[in-house]
């Protein structure tokens, strides 16, 4: 079965579906291909990587809202085992990120990098919008860096990760993470392990059905 994860690497909600995801893949038994697509909460640029909270505080009316919805996910996050340290966390645009993640693709990296990315701007305070800061991530998950930088200074898959953003508007998607299984079925919203599990159950029998006949 084909899961394409719709996400952005900024998201906590993202990060937190893509751990119960992974905890879900580990009780089922089936075949899965798990692809990684782009999607960007705010693809406006960042001039500066200025700490989260603040920006946080500026969109959602205020530093006492703020704080509220970032203890609520950190706690939620830390019940999956996940440590937000939004504390540390810098606001960056992810266009380069996503392209980053395709070209860990090609190397079949592309899980380790998107797992890379979360951490790296979850726990580590990274400014996953600098290119340079990207490759040393890629070299810390065993590719080249430099050869990562060379890439994110060429104008590769920017035409291809501007036309997938583009077809993930075109199916309606509008809030992320959204997981598609098997091409068709939308689960959205970082649902519980459980409640992924019994996703998968369901699409893999209704697709055997549909194949029966």
């Amino acid at each position: 079965m084909e899961i394409e994860i719709y996400a952005d690497v900024i998201c906590p909600w993202c990060y937190i579906g893509k751990r119960r995801l992974d905890a879900a893949l580990a009780n089922y038994a089936g075949e899965v291909t798990v692809h990684y697509r782009p999607f960007q909460l705010d693809p406006s640029p960042v001039p500066e990587p200025l700490p989260l909270v603040e920006a946080l505080a500026a969109k959602f009316g205020g530093p006492e809202r703020a704080r509220q919805m970032v203890d609520h996910v950190t706690q939620v996050a830390a019940s999956d085992g996940l440590q937000l340290d939004y504390g540390r966390a810098v606001i960056a645009n992810t266009f380069d990120a996503h392209r980053l993640v395709s070209y860990a693709s090609d190397h079949g990296r592309s899980a380790e990098m998107v797992e890379a990315l979360y951490q790296a701007h979850f726990t580590q305070g990274v400014d996953v919008g600098s290119r340079e800061a990207l490759a040393t991530i890629a070299g810390g998950i065993g590719l080249d860096a430099a050869d990562a930088r060379r890439f994110l200074d060429s104008d590769e898959r920017v035409a291809d990760i501007a036309a997938q953003l583009a077809a993930a508007q075109g199916l309606g998607i509008t809030s992320v993470p959204t997981f598609v299984l098997a091409g068709k079925y939308a689960v959205s919203g970082a649902q519980e392990t459980q409640t992924l599990l019994a996703a998968l159950t369901e699409v893999e029998q209704r697709e055997a059905a549909a194949h029966s006949h």
